[in-house]
């Protein structure tokens, strides 16, 4: 159906009314602005209660349509806006389009030249940033991750699947869940891992990112199965490597190392604290026998290894994982970022070049960069910025809350 422009009066004798809400002027402001989240706190009134994944619609304050989004009565952020502006039908076509665009998008990196060509591992659909909140698809090859942070994805989740298999024909898809929402998916016979689309082979997933293969762990492993968000990185490091003596920390399953060698690297030395990632990082270069570096694998904590190791390297990768899960630890991720710069640092030959990284959503850009620049200048060496990056084309950010991923590249004399 098609939503009217003004808040019908509720019937009593009619199915259930559309759920309807109103919300506090700053949270039209912000609905108008384009941003996608409506929070608990922003609901003003609301007509009904209202059941995960239903379509609310807000009214603003002169009772006209204001936009529609994905409802969970469960969570703080209430609504997730799916539509503002004028009404509109959200039917098969209008889903299609939205998904139909998503990929346009993503064309190309599909197309680009040369060994990038080589790429069926990227993000499909990359949450509010591609108009569907809550909602993640990663393709691996000839494998889809659908990954889900909201229950109120669970009631149009057959759609969904309807939607990817007509454009991803043949391909089989894993159901992946934040760890809040899955006692909630049990209750509608959901698990997280779960093969809802097609049979899975029994191999590991294997996919290729420039011409490089690596296994994807889509059932079990981190995140989707890879950390694809640091494809543009991984680029650069290659174009960075040759002939230096390279050190991978946080390394995971070598998604920089793999790169390093390919560019030229003396020698690579990945660095982890988990076992498991280092024996996939194995895994991948024996995907690729053409990659005759040296390769070394470390089990170790990383922050405690670069302050006790001696050994110097030309390019230090320092790539770990979220230190700020939550905005009270901000002030301290800064310091530990700062610190683990000095540390990387420490351990460069002169003219190696650092790459820190860091995935905090509540640590800015420019709060991470100052740390890492901070401790390039108490080092006391001379040292210069070769370039700061941030989120790859299939991982774009639209609104702030979405902005985590960023970069910075320094060289020291």
């Amino acid at each position: 159906m098609r939503y009217a422009s003004r808040m019908p009066a509720p019937s009593p004798t009619s199915a259930p009314s559309r759920l309807r809400l109103r919300v506090t002027a700053a949270a039209e402001a912000h609905v108008r602005a384009g941003h996608p989240w409506v929070y608990e706190s922003s609901v003003r009134e609301q007509n009904r209660p209202g059941e995960a994944g239903e379509l609310a619609v807000i009214y603003d304050r002169r009772d006209r349509f204001l936009a529609i989004g994905l409802y969970d009565p469960h969570s703080p952020l209430r609504m997730r806006v799916l539509h503002a502006g004028s009404p509109v039908t959200l039917d098969d076509a209008w889903w299609g389009a939205r998904l139909d665009t998503a990929l346009l998008r993503r064309q190309p990196l599909l197309d680009s030249a040369g060994t990038e060509a080589k790429t069926d591992g990227y993000r499909v659909l990359n949450g509010e940033s591609d108009g569907f909140g809550g909602l993640v698809v990663d393709r691996y090859a000839d494998v889809l991750v659908v990954k889900i942070y909201t229950a109120a994805w669970f009631p149009h989740l057959q759609r969904m699947l309807g939607l990817l298999s007509e454009r991803f024909a043949g391909f089989p898809a894993v159901l992946r869940l934040s760890r809040n929402i899955q006692a909630a998916a049990e209750k509608v016979g959901l698990h997280d891992g779960q093969v809802v689309l097609g049979t899975l082979p029994d191999a590991p997933v294997v996919f290729q990112e420039s011409g490089l293969r690596f296994e994807a762990d889509v059932v079990r492993g981190q995140k989707t199965g890879f950390f694809l968000d640091q494809r543009e990185n991984r680029r650069r490091v290659e174009r960075l490597s040759s002939g230096r003596r390279v050190l991978n920390a946080f390394s995971f399953s070598g998604g920089f190392s793999l790169y390093a060698a390919r560019g030229g690297a003396a020698e690579v030395v990945s660095l982890d604290i988990s076992a498991h990632a280092l024996a996939g990082a194995t895994r991948n270069f024996a995907l690729n026998p053409a990659l005759t570096t040296p390769h070394e694998t470390v089990q170790a904590d990383v922050f405690g290894w670069l302050s006790d190791t001696r050994r110097t390297f030309d390019l230090v990768i320092l790539d770990p994982p979220s230190l700020a899960r939550r905005e009270a630890e901000r002030t301290g991720a800064i310091r530990a970022y700062g610190k683990l710069a000095a540390d990387g640092i420490a351990r460069l030959a002169r003219g190696g070049v650092l790459l820190s990284a860091s995935c905090s959503a509540h640590v800015s850009a420019e709060e991470f960069w100052d740390a890492v620049r901070g401790a390039a200048q108490s080092s006391g060496r001379k040292w210069k910025e070769l370039a700061t990056t941030r989120h790859a084309p299939d991982h774009h950010a639209t609104f702030p809350e979405a902005e985590y991923l960023k970069a910075i590249y320094l060289q020291l004399d």
